[in-house]
C-alpha cells in the first residue's frame, strides 16, 4: 500500500501539518474560551431568579451534554464520515462546526431579551461544538499520522497536542488582555463576546488552509470506484480488543491531562488554601513548558518505540501521583513545581497518542475506531475528574483523589504492557 507520505516533498508535508495544526489550534481555542469566560455570562443566560424550571436543567446540559454525550457522538459520526468520505472533508466539517458554534454564542441575546430561547440557543451552540471537538480528534489524528513518513510518525503526531496547547494559550492571553483593559461592567456587558467572535473569524482561515490539504486516506479511491465497500458506522466493533485497548490507553492520560492543566489550581486551593488567581500564571508557564516537550518526546519515541515511552508515563503516575500532590503548599512556586513535574511525564502520553492509535487501527476504520472509544474515555474519565475530586473534598478526604488517580494509572499501565511495539512497522 502506497501512502501519501511516501511521495510528498518537504513543502507538502509542512502544508499537511499546517492544515491539521492550525485548524486544531482554532478548534481548541474555541472550546477552551467557553470555560474561561463562563463566569462573565452564565448569569445572563441561566439567571438564578428565573421563573422557568427549565433554566437550571439547561445550565446543567450546557456542561454535561457537551462533555459526556456530544463528544463521543462526534467521534463516531465524524470518524465514520472520515473513514467513508475522507479525512480532509471531515476536518473541514469540524472547523466549520466549531466556528459556527462560537459565532452563535457571540451573538445570542440574553435571557432578559428573549427568555428561554437564550439558554436553549446556548446549549445548541455547545452541542455543535461538542460534536466538532469529538470529530476533530478522530479525523485529525488519522490525518496527521497518515501524512508522515514511517520513521517520523511520532513527530508528526505531536503537532496535535502542540496545536491544542497553542489554542489554549491564545485563549488565556486574549481573556487576560480583555479582563485587564476593560472594566468589569464592560467585560460583563459585551467584552466576553469578543473572543467568541474572534474564534468564528479565525475558523474561516482554518477552513481555507484545510481546503488546500491533500487527502491521506489510502483506501478512499477504491471506495469511490466501488472496488472496496465503504465501512458501516460500527464496523470498528469487529475489533473488540482494539476498542478495549484504546479506552485503556486513554483513561489515565485524559484524566491526568485535565487535572494537571486545568483543575490543579482549584485542587491546590481546596487542600492548601492557595489563592486560585495564582493558577492562571502557573498554568500558562506549565503549558509553554509542556508545548516545548511535545516534539522532543515524540522524536525519542520514533527512535526507541512507543511502548517504552508510554510506560514511563504510566509508571511515573502509578508511583508518583501521591508524592507529587503532597508537594503542594500555599505558594505559587509549589503549584508551579507540581504542575511542571506532572507535565514532564504527561508529555510521554500526549506527544505520541495519535501515532499509537494510527498504528493500532486499520485504515478502513482508523478514524471511527479511535474516535468513539477515545472520546468516550475522555468523557468518562477526563470529564468526571473535577467532580470526583470535589466529592472527596466535600467528604473531608481530598487526599483520596490522589489514590483515585493512581488506580486509573494502574489500569492504563497494564494496558500499555499488552501492546505490541508498532513504531517501526508500516501502518495497518
Amino acid at each position: 500500500m502506497t501512502t501519501l507520505a511516501a511521495t510528498q516533498s518537504t513543502r507538502q508535508r509542512l502544508r499537511q501539518i499546517s492544515a491539521a495544526a492550525v485548524g486544531n489550534a482554532i478548534e481548541w481555542y474555541d472550546w477552551y474560551i467557553y470555560s474561561l469566560l463562563a463566569a462573565y455570562f452564565a448569569a445572563q443566560y441561566f439567571p438564578s431568579d428565573s421563573e422557568s424550571t427549565l433554566v437550571p436543567l439547561l445550565s446543567a446540559l450546557a456542561v454535561f451534554a457537551v462533555g459526556f454525550v456530544m463528544r463521543p457522538i462526534g467521534g463516531l459520526l465524524v470518524g465514520w464520515f472520515a473513514d467513508r468520505v475522507g479525512r480532509k472533508a471531515a476536518l473541514n466539517v469540524t472547523v466549520i462546526g466549531m466556528g459556527a458554534g462560537s459565532l452563535l454564542i457571540a451573538v445570542i441575546p440574553t435571557y432578559e431579551s428573549i427568555g428561554i430561547l437564550a439558554p436553549i440557543a446556548l446549549v445548541v451552540a455547545r452541542m455543535v461544538q461538542g460534536l466538532s471537538a469529538g470529530g476533530e480528534y478522530a479525523a485529525a489524528a488519522a490525518f496527521l499520522v497518515e501524512s508522515a513518513p514511517n520513521h517520523r510518525r511520532g513527530f508528526f503526531a505531536s503537532f496535535f497536542y502542540q496545536s491544542a496547547i497553542i489554542g489554549n494559550l491564545f485563549a488565556i492571553g486574549l481573556t487576560s488582555l480583555l479582563s485587564t483593559t476593560l472594566s468589569a461592567e464592560d467585560m460583563t456587558a459585551w467584552g466576553w463576546r469578543v473572543p467568541f467572535a474572534v474564534g468564528a473569524v479565525v475558523a474561516v482561515s482554518g477552513y481555507w488552509i484545510r481546503r488546500h490539504a491533500e487527502e491521506t486516506h489510502t483506501l478512499l479511491a477504491d471506495m469511490e470506484s466501488g472496488a472496496v465497500e465503504k465501512p458501516s458506522p460500527f464496523e470498528f466493533l469487529k475489533h473488540p480488543k482494539l476498542v478495549v485497548q484504546t479506552i485503556g490507553i486513554t483513561a489515565a492520560g485524559t484524566l491526568i491531562y485535565y487535572v494537571w492543566t486545568v483543575y490543579m489550581p482549584t485542587y491546590a486551593n481546596v487542600v492548601t488554601g492557595l489563592d486560585t488567581r495564582l493558577g492562571l500564571g502557573s498554568t500558562a508557564i506549565t503549558l509553554v513548558f509542556f508545548l516545548i516537550l511535545q516534539p522532543i518526546v515524540a522524536t525519542i519515541s520514533d527512535k526507541v518505540g512507543r511502548k517504552p515511552v508510554l510506560l514511563v508515563f504510566g509508571c511515573a503516575f502509578v508511583f508518583g501521583t501521591v508524592p507529587m500532590l503532597s508537594l503542594l503548599q500555599d505558594s505559587f512556586w509549589s503549584l508551579l513545581l507540581v504542575q511542571m513535574l506532572g507535565a514532564g511525564f504527561l508529555a510521554c502520553w500526549t506527544s505520541i497518542l495519535n501515532a499509537v492509535f494510527a498504528e493500532l487501527w486499520p485504515a478502513r476504520v482508523r478514524a471511527a475506531g479511535a474516535g468513539l472509544p477515545y472520546s468516550s474515555a475522555v468523557a468518562l474519565f477526563g470529564g468526571t475528574g473535577p467532580y470526583i475530586a470535589t466529592a472527596f473534598a466535600q467528604a473531608g478526604n481530598p487526599e483520596y483523589f490522589g489514590y483515585y488517580l493512581t488506580a486509573i494509572a494502574i489500569i492504563s499501565t497494564v494496558t500499555y504492557l499488552t501492546l505490541k511495539e508498532t513504531a517501526h512497522k508500516p501502518l495497518p
